[in-house]
C-alpha cells in the first residue's frame, strides 16, 4: 500500500482528503504545516507528498525546497486555492522552485488527483 503525506493547514479539507485517499487504498499521514510535514517525512518517508502552498509558518514552496534538498528523490504534488494571487501563480512557483511534478488548483477533481498520484508513484 502506497503512503501519502498530506500537508495542509485546513483541518476540514485534510479530513475529507484523508478519508477519500484511505477509501482508495492509500495509507495516509497528515500534518497541518510545513515544519511538521518535514518532520513526518524524516521519521517515515512517504511515496508522495501532497502539499498546500499558502500556509502560515513554513509555506509550501519553502517546505518543498527543504524536502528536495534533504531528500532529492522525494515526489511532490502541490495544490493551492490561492491567496493574494491566483492559484496558478503559486503553482507555477511550486513547479519552478519547489520541484512539484504535478500541480492542482483547489477545488480539484479527486479522479484527476488519484490519476496523478498513481503516475507519480509508478502504479
Amino acid at each position: 500500500m502506497a503512503k501519502v503525506l498530506i500537508i495542509d493547514d485546513n483541518d476540514e479539507f485534510r479530513a475529507v482528503f484523508r478519508e477519500l485517499l484511505e477509501k482508495a487504498g492509500y495509507e495516509v499521514v497528515e500534518t497541518s504545516n510545513g515544519e511538521d510535514g518535514i518532520k513526518a517525512y524524516r521519521r517515515d518517508p512517504a511515496d508522495v507528498v501532497i502539499t498546500d502552498i499558502v500556509m502560515p509558518g513554513k509555506e509550501g514552496v519553502e517546505t518543498m525546497v527543504e524536502l528536495r534538498r534533504e531528500f532529492p528523490g522525494v515526489k511532490l504534488i502541490a495544490m493551492s486555492g490561492g491567496g493574494f494571487e491566483d492559484p496558478e501563480t503559486y503553482l507555477e512557483g511550486a513547479k519552478l522552485i519547489g520541484g512539484a511534478v504535478r500541480t492542482f488548483a483547489k477545488p480539484f477533481s479527486m479522479e484527476a488527483m488519484f490519476k496523478a498520484i498513481k503516475e507519480v508513484i509508478g502504479e
